[in-house]
């Protein structure tokens, strides 16, 4: 059996930036923050933390920094996927060297690939890393799907351990949990299906949410993990209309300004994102609100 990175909640951690670049000072109070709230695990510089915007310096830094800053009381996961595979493994193999307790790597996109190639990049990458790898699956942003059958070819590399499994397709979640077995951890990669998918076996999720509910939604797997699956699915339920608010537009657009409402960031995204439109802005701070979640 493999070592599994985390079990619970991982924050999909926002990066806080202003028209300076990363604003790290916020970046260690949301850090800060999020671990005395217990959360479980910190991945940083994915698709919640603009890892596509940053520069390759920025990148680095922001991976280096978290590393630094929550040394070693939780898990640090970093996001060190491309579409150009030799600039993932330069980034992989860095993320190492800095001290990252995992990889998470998503699917190349735009260029896209065969299964035959995914595995072939999944494997390169996980020959130069020395920490487990979580693999990224996330067709609707990429383009490209994680087949189960290819799921199971890469379980068999005994560095890739897990997937963050976006595909929002149930039927393929259970195919995966029914072939990889122990060899594959499966995590949810939707905040609206944490209690389905680790009715499958899964072992948490790495959620959007928990930027603004580390504790909340750390509670909802643990809650599960403990056997009160009826009080998981309570709390599930209880959050839908604020996480559809958190996806009504594209990700990260509600959830930095989520985050800015907080006082955790400025409401500030590189282009081609721009901030929430202000209409569905005013309904995801109503549902804050009622969530007790207040403006700083």
């Amino acid at each position: 059996m493999k070592e599994t990175v985390f079990t619970g909640a991982a924050t999909a951690i926002i990066t806080p930036l202003d028209e300076n670049g990363v604003d790290y000072g916020k970046f260690e109070e949301l850090i800060e923050w999020q671990i005395k709230e217990g959360i479980d695990a910190i991945v940083v510089a994915g698709t919640t933390g603009e890892g596509s915007t940053l520069t390759d310096e920025e990148h680095r830094e922001v991976i280096k920094f978290a590393v630094e800053k929550v040394n070693g009381r939780v898990p640090v996961i970093a996001g060190t996927g491309s579409n150009d595979t030799d600039y993932a493994l330069s980034l992989s193999k860095y993320a190492c060297e800095v001290g990252a307790d995992a990889l998470l790597v998503v699917t190349p996109y735009y260029n896209k690939a065969t299964q035959k190639g995914l595995v072939k990049m999944f494997n390169q990458i996980a020959e130069v890393s020395t920490k487990p790898i979580i693999l990224y699956n996330v067709p609707s942003r990429t383009g490209v799907n994680i087949t189960p059958a290819t799921c199971k070819e890469l379980s068999k590399n005994p560095k890739i351990v897990a997937i963050k499994e976006a595909s929002g397709n149930m039927s393929q979640i259970a195919e995966i949990a029914a072939l990889c077995g122990d060899d594959l951890d499966i995590y949810s990669g939707n905040d609206d299906q944490i209690v389905p998918v680790m009715s499958l076996g899964g072992k948490g999720v790495i959620s959007v949410l928990s930027n603004l509910l580390p504790k909340e939604t750390s509670a909802i797997c643990h809650d599960f993990l403990n056997g009160d699956v009826k009080e998981s699915r309570a709390k599930q339920l209880e959050y839908l209309d604020l996480i559809n608010a958190l996806f009504c537009e594209v990700n990260p657009i509600p959830v930095k300004s989520a985050m800015s409402y907080m006082g955790y960031c400025e409401n500030y995204l590189r282009l081609p994102l721009t901030p929430m439109e202000e209409d569905n802005e005013k309904k995801l701070y109503a549902l804050m609100e009622q969530a007790g979640i207040r403006r700083k």
